[in-house]
């Protein structure tokens, strides 16, 4: 088993990463039911919960059958962060998680989310007010660094082990490129491999199939691996990572009728958590990835994004299982969705 603070994990843990607009309560519980060991909220702002903004309380709601569950927030002040973790720190999340890896100008361009990696002595002081602030084990998802010359994410996890964070995920690539290009777990693997480290360290970035899971598992020694776009309409990443890992097995394709049910369950917990109205529109995002590889599909999706009544939209999902009775999925690996502007980190 692996132990970040009090909670328990298996010894290779799959985690869902932090994405904004993504990782909401619906879709973290179809993460849950398909395998995904340990889970974050969308980030949220420090300065929000502050000021009581809606929408960032709102991202506080945690639900028992999620846990363990951690809250992120983000921010570029001290005395914020502090208060903010204060406040975190009373909802009873499972641990505290802080974005230094948010490249989107909004947030970098104002000293907080990965705007943080080209003042590493600031990161250590906010991440120092964080952990005095609470109770719970403080965690951090950063970056590799800004850019390609200033990659400083070895002396980062040694600075902030050192002031008691308890376990700490990289995203493979550095500010400057966005989600661009490959992610380059080289670095992921000489922090974890570092002698000083003794955290767990968990890597992100690029894991789209079972296959490279195990092989980034055994070349690099990760302690776990984030998963984040890949589990975007496909939350069955979780346990057919965690199936091949521990068998060499590849699963079957989840069936149509599985997939709707499952877009069924996301659609419902969101009328449920979000109203009718918010629930109905932003599910929409969600349909295309659901319904991805299936042939001549616009119509249905069309159907799908227009309705705003939730007994349509659940007989349009019917009638596609009707529709394409015995298709079979190409097992392929997952196409990843570039969120550029949502901050998945």
């Amino acid at each position: 088993m692996l132990q970040i603070g009090k909670i328990s994990l298996p010894d290779f843990p799959l985690l869902l990463a932090p994405m904004e607009d993504v990782s909401d309560p619906p879709f973290r519980a179809v993460c849950k039911d398909k395998g995904a060991h340990l889970m974050y909220t969308e980030f949220i702002s420090s300065e929000g919960l502050i000021r009581d903004a809606i929408k960032s309380r709102k991202k506080l709601d945690i639900f028992d059958y999620e846990k363990p569950v951690g809250i992120q927030i983000f921010g570029g002040d001290e005395d914020s962060l502090s208060m903010a973790a204060k406040i975190v720190d009373a909802t009873n999340p499972d641990l505290l998680d802080i974005n230094f890896g948010c490249p989107v100008k909004k947030v970098a361009c104002r000293g907080a989310g990965a705007g943080v990696l080209k003042d590493v002595p600031l990161m250590v002081r906010l991440t120092e007010a964080v952990v005095k602030s609470t109770s719970l084990p403080v965690t951090v998802k950063t970056r590799l660094g800004w850019d390609e010359g200033s990659k400083n994410i070895e002396e980062v996890a040694e600075r902030l082990q050192d002031i008691g964070i308890q376990a700490l995920a990289i995203h493979g690539r550095t500010r400057t490129q966005m989600y661009k290009g490959v992610a380059d777990w080289t670095l992921i693997g000489k922090v974890k491999n570092n002698p000083r480290i003794h955290i767990p360290i968990f890597g992100n970035g690029d894991i789209d199939s079972p296959q490279k899971a195990l092989e980034y598992k055994n070349r690099y020694g990760v302690d776990g691996i984030m998963i984040g776009r890949a589990a975007i309409g496909y939350p069955w990443i979780f346990n057919e990572i965690a199936h091949y890992v521990a068998t060499g097995e590849i699963l079957d394709s989840p069936t149509i009728e599985e997939r709707v049910a499952v877009c069924k369950k996301h659609l419902i917990k969101s009328v449920e958590w979000k109203g009718p109205v918010v629930g109905i529109n932003e599910m929409r995002r969600h349909y295309t990835n659901y319904l991805k590889g299936m042939p001549n599909i616009k119509e249905y999706r069309s159907k799908l994004v227009t309705n705003p009544h939730v007994e349509e939209i659940l007989e349009v999902l019917d009638e596609i299982v009707v529709h394409y009775a015995g298709f079979q999925f190409e097992k392929t690996p997952i196409e990843l969705i570039n969120y550029h502007e949502k901050c998945p980190v």
